[in-house]
Formats: C-alpha cells, sequence, structure tokens
C-alpha cells in the first residue's frame, strides 16, 4: 500500500516575496489549512481564515468583537494589534474598534453622509479633483500614480467631507503620506501622525462649534448637541477614522486597478471600447471584479473571540485574535468560477472586499464613486498608458492589512491639460 501524500511545505507569510504576490500562498492554505494559526511580524499570535463561506460567517458572527479589550494578551503588550499611536491619543472609539450598541448609534450618526444621494451629489467634485490632478501631469507623459493621483485624490475628496478647510488640506496629505510611508515599518511614524492629527481635529470640533457648516464634522456636532451623547472623543475618533480607512482603501483601489489593467491588456481594452461607447455598465462591474481580484484591503480588521467558537471546524479559544483574510476568499475557487482571472464583466460577484455584516464598509459608494470617476478619466485621457518599469522593480507596502503600490511609474503621450 502506498503511503499517503504529505502535502508540500506550508508556505513562508508577510516576507517581501509575499507582499509582492500573496495568492499561491493563499491558495495553499485555502486548501491545507483554512483556518491557520500563525505569528504575525508584530510578535501578535492570530488565525488567519481564508475560505469564502467561513470567512463570510466570521465577518457577522457577533462572538467575535472588535473591540480589542477582548484580547487574551497581557495588557502590556496590548497596542500592537491596531493603528499605532490611537490609544495614546484617545481615538480608540470608533467603528473598528467597539460593538453594538456603542457601534450601532456612531454608525447611525455618520451614514448619512454616505447615502447614495449625498454621495451622488459630491460627483462633481470628486470629477474636478480628478481631473485637477491629471491636468498636474498630462502635459509632461509621466507619473507616479500613487503620489500624484491615487494618493491625493480620496484625501482632499475627504478632506472636503469633513470639513478641513483648504488651506489646511496639505497638513492632512503630509500625515496621512507619513502613514502610507510607515505602514509596514516602524509604528513610531504613524504614531507621530496619528498625535498631530489628533491635536488638529480636537481644534477643529472646536471652530465648528462655534462656525458649522454643511460639512460631516459640523454634523456630528450638531447630533452631539441634540441629546445623541457623542462625545469630543467619539466626534474626533470618526473623523480620524474615517480619514485613515477612507482614503488608504481608496489610493489602493486606484493604484491595483490600474496596475491589474495594465497587465491584463485585453480587459483594458474591452473597457476603453465600453467607455469610449459611452456605456457604464462595464465600469460598473469592472470596479467590483478590481476589488475581488486584487482589492486594496487583504486582511479584514482585527477581531477577538468573546467565548470560545469554532470556525472552520476549527476550535478558537476565548481571548484569541482572528483575522479573516479578505484576498484568499475573494479568490476561493469554491465560490469564485476560475477565481484567478480578472473578468471585467463578472455578474455574479458577492465579494468581501468592503467586508460583511454590520461592520460593512460605511464608506464604500463614495469608494466606489472615486473609483469609477478615476479609472474612467485617467483612460479616457491617457489611452496609451503603460508602465515606466519593469514589473518586477514595483514594490508593495509590508503592511498587515492593507494591500497597495509603494509607487507605480507610468507613461503615456503627453497630453495640453
Amino acid at each position: 500500500m502506498n503511503a499517503p501524500e504529505t502535502p508540500p511545505a506550508a508556505p513562508e507569510l508577510f516576507t517581501w516575496e509575499f507582499a509582492t504576490d500573496p495568492y499561491p500562498a493563499y491558495a495553499w492554505l485555502r486548501e491545507h489549512a483554512p483556518v491557520h494559526r500563525t505569528t504575525l511580524p508584530s510578535g501578535v499570535e492570530a488565525w488567519l481564515v481564508t475560505r469564502y463561506a467561513d470567512a463570510r460567517q466570521a465577518l457577522a458572527d457577533q462572538r467575535l468583537s472588535k473591540n480589542p479589550v477582548h484580547h487574551a494578551e497581557p495588557a502590556h503588550a496590548r497596542g500592537r494589534t491596531g493603528i499605532p499611536g490611537e490609544r495614546k491619543a484617545e481615538l480608540m472609539t470608533h467603528l473598528l474598534n467597539i460593538d453594538p450598541p456603542d457601534h450601532t448609534r456612531l454608525r447611525r450618526l455618520v451614514s448619512k453622509a454616505f447615502t447614495p444621494r449625498r454621495v451622488a451629489e459630491f460627483a462633481p467634485r470628486v470629477q474636478e479633483l480628478t481631473d485637477r490632478l491629471i491636468d498636474g501631469f498630462a502635459e509632461k507623459g509621466s507619473a507616479d500614480l500613487i503620489h500624484e493621483f491615487a494618493f491625493p485624490l480620496p484625501i482632499y475628496a475627504i478632506c472636503d467631507l469633513l470639513g478641513v478647510p483648504p488651506e489646511d488640506q496639505d497638513d492632512f496629505r503630509d500625515w496621512a503620506g507619513m502613514m502610507i510611508r510607515h505602514g509596514g515599518g516602524p509604528r513610531g511614524g504613524v504614531a507621530r501622525s496619528v498625535k498631530k492629527m489628533r491635536g488638529y481635529l480636537a481644534e477643529l470640533i472646536h471652530r465648528k462649534r462655534e462656525q458649522p457648516g454643511d460639512d460631516l464634522i459640523s454634523g456630528l456636532i450638531r447630533a452631539s448637541d441634540h441629546g445623541e451623547h457623542l462625545t469630543e472623543n467619539e466626534a474626533a475618533a470618526m473623523a480620524f477614522i474615517l480619514l485613515f480607512a477612507g482614503f488608504e482603501t481608496t489610493v489602493n483601489l486606484i493604484g491595483n486597478g490600474v496596475y491589474a489593467l495594465l497587465r491584463n491588456p485585453a480587459q483594458r481594452e474591452r473597457l476603453q471600447s465600453s467607455l469610449a461607447a459611452g456605456e457604464s455598465a462595464l465600469l460598473e462591474t469592472g470596479v467590483e471584479e478590481l476589488l475581488r481580484w486584487d482589492g486594496p484591503v487583504e486582511l479584514a480588521t482585527w477581531r477577538f473571540a468573546t467565548e470560545p467558537l469554532t470556525i472552520g471546524g476549527q476550535p478558537v479559544a476565548a481571548g484569541d485574535p482572528v483575522l479573516v483574510v479578505l484576498a484568499a476568499a475573494d479568490r476561493d475557487p469554491a465560490r469564485f468560477a476560475d477565481p484567478d482571472t480578472l473578468d471585467l464583466s463578472r455578474a455574479d460577484n458577492q465579494h468581501l472586499g468592503y467586508g460583511h455584516g454590520i461592520h460593512y464598509c460605511l464608506g464604500a459608494p463614495l469608494a466606489r464613486l472615486e473609483g469609477q470617476t478615476a479609472l474612467a478619466t485617467l483612460l479616457r485621457r491617457a489611452p496609451d498608458l503603460r508602465l515606466a518599469v519593469d514589473s518586477g522593480d514595483l514594490r508593495w507596502r509590508g503592511g498587515l492589512i492593507m494591500r497597495g503600490l509603494r509607487t507605480l511609474p507610468v507613461e503615456f503621450t503627453p497630453t495640453a491639460r
């Protein structure tokens, strides 16, 4: 009798090689260790959930809390599972760290800014920002699309929504840039930016209380003044997380999306032909497919088991951290036909790129608008867009949660503004 075949050795996770292309490793985990305990680069041990069905169930499981107080690690080791500096800056009470009923209350307050009507009203401003940024590099025929386009677009958009005055928005861009640059490296740089942002938000909240406007921070203050019991820390934390979570996801959606189209020229040509014909359907399904195929959020944010439970047949102890690997789940062949193929017209595409359940991404409508506007306008204004370097020369940021390129140098035929 032949001995059973032993599976190949487990792949090494969280290396620079892994960051470049994590999908073969995730395929191995889905097949051989779908709920896998690993030690993260920070030293924290956590469970990785990689199959679609398990991921979807875990994202909606109320026994998996977002509040890090449930983490079983000793108190002195806490702070390694969230955004660096948020604890010291008193910015912990935001939607990524709390559960109902506080989560329900705060989400209800801020959700008014992201209704389909409000997002549709914001569309001309997103188009204006997009055109202005492309104007900045159109005549030279080259650009780093991360730093000159994908990065500033969502920063300026979210600043407008929050009510950050134009003269202060470059400060926000600098702080956000620090978070991007240090996302995979020393946490100190991010923590310093968080501290500066916290000080500014406290000042801005006081100014908006005296001179309110038609913006999100003013709306939070009005709600607080009308009995919704929103503390200043909660208002600051809400503004902070909308910026922190809302800008980098869109940076990566645009950057990863453009790179995916450059790697898949037939799909890009289909999209350009569709746009030239004045159609929008392929753009809409295409952005969803880009979110599934190489999305901006690789792992969902932290969850902690509040009691012993089982995920995918694997026992998980109370206090254990659980990380749902969205990038692995969204390429699960048990859910998606031919999952490693980019198909912009994919119709059955209930991807998990924006999460699932009560923590489904609040800003998804705005991110979709920004992604669709950015890609359509860029392809129209730079139809012969091409990489200016070899793919092997590109580097991915090494952070745990997000997936995005450090730079994306491109060339195209120069055009007038």
